[in-house]
């Protein structure tokens, strides 16, 4: 080839390479697709177990990708995504979603930690959609501009709160003006009221915090199943303790009737057998020349009358610490009646209640903080009861 043909040849392949070069260049890039993005939710309040209709901009451009699955976008509140809480239904042609906000077992936690330790019944929250797993979109809700996510409903809440006080409020007046926390038996004269039973206490205690409780987490979560088994041992234990102080109580009552009963029919019988012997004494001893039988009766008169006014004496002892005082039946104070028997302040009586106090504590801290009933260990359940257990056996030689 000759050497003119070869540099034609050369200056059409670099003419060519220029050519593409430019058209290259002049050709504008592909369209990306635009990003979604929450613009509004249009129905609805963010709220436990509540439905709500969000707009996605660009969400029709952004599920005709094939990669892209609009069935799997969750909620995402304050940058936590709401597991497994997928749309109930999909009208992305309308840029619309709509969710059923639920609390499951798969995204509980997140409920907690959202909805745990309110300061009021609504909270301010960021709010979008996105892929589990991946970033959310973004959204007007952001933290510059916050939505409010309710916490209480207020029509529930002031029902709840009013059945809650309603509750607390008949307590408290039983507690006071009835024995339904109080020793059993009759009132006292004078408008006076019975001593307060540590046992009655504790239990009405645990029924009032859990009762409330299971209220307040059935409000903010609206589950049911929130009783967990070791409330169940410690509502048995505070049961047991109150029913094992009952008996004992009622067999030291029946027994001390009975003994009563037994010693004042004895001392009836001495009231009127001494008399008798005085008279036949005065008669022995009023005669002017007695027999020497007469000596030997007389002798035998004295030692039995002696006898009998000596056991008089001892009965009258044993029917006065038989028979309640006018003040033991009375209550001194709420503290002082839980706290002391008839022998002052007791150990075995500050140990319960001071266990009741601080697991109370607990379980009110558990409540307000993680929305859930505590689950209280064998171990702490298991010096619960040996505390109730010390106290049940110091019962038996207590005196009332």
């Amino acid at each position: 080839m000759k050497p003119t043909t070869l540099a034609a040849a050369a200056v059409l392949v670099l003419l060519g390479f220029l050519i593409q070069d430019a058209a290259s260049q002049s050709s504008p890039p592909p369209a990306s697709t635009p990003q979604p993005k929450v613009t509004a939710i249009l129905e609805g309040n963010l709220e436990a177990d509540a439905l709500v209709k969000v707009e996605v901009e660009h969400l029709a451009e952004w599920a005709s990708n094939p990669a892209n699955n609009p069935a799997k976008l969750v909620p995402y509140l304050n940058g936590l995504a709401i597991t497994g809480n997928y749309p109930q239904e999909i009208h992305a042609s309308k840029n619309h979603l709509h969710y059923h906000l639920q609390i499951t077992p798969q995204n509980k936690k997140v409920w907690v930690d959202l909805l745990g330790a309110p300061e009021g019944i609504r909270k301010p929250v960021a709010f979008s959609v996105g892929l589990e797993n991946q970033s959310q979109f973004d959204s007007v809700y952001d933290d510059h501009n916050r939505v409010e996510l309710t916490i209480v409903s207020p029509w529930y809440g002031v029902v709840a709160v009013g059945i809650i006080l309603l509750t607390l409020f008949s307590l408290i007046w039983l507690g006071r003006n009835t024995n339904i926390i109080r020793e059993p038996g009759p009132r006292p004269a004078g408008g006076k009221q019975r001593p307060y039973n540590l046992g009655r206490t504790q239990m009405a205690f645990w029924f009032f915090l859990i009762y409330s409780s299971y209220v307040a987490i059935w409000l903010v979560t609206d589950a049911l199943d929130t009783i967990t088994p070791s409330l169940l041992g410690l509502m048995g234990i505070s049961a047991g303790t109150a029913l094992g102080e009952a008996l004992i109580d009622s067999t030291k009552d029946s027994t001390a009737a009975t003994k009563l009963q037994d010693v004042t029919a004895e001392k009836q019988t001495l009231d009127q057998s001494i008399p008798q012997l005085q008279s036949q004494l005065d008669n022995v001893q009023g005669k002017a020349t007695p027999s020497p039988e007469d000596v030997v009766n007389r002798a035998a008169l004295s030692q039995q009358l002696q006898d009998q006014s000596t056991r008089l004496a001892q009965l009258n002892q044993q029917i006065q610490a038989l028979t309640p005082s006018a003040s033991s039946g009375v209550s001194a104070g709420f503290f002082r009646d839980l706290l002391s028997d008839s022998s002052g302040y007791s150990f075995h009586r500050f140990q319960i209640f001071a266990w009741t106090l601080v697991l109370g504590v607990i379980f009110v801290s558990s409540v307000y903080n993680g929305l859930t009933m505590p689950e209280f260990s064998a171990t702490l359940l298991g010096l619960m009861g040996i505390s109730s257990g010390t106290y049940i056996g110091f019962k038996f030689p207590e005196h009332k």
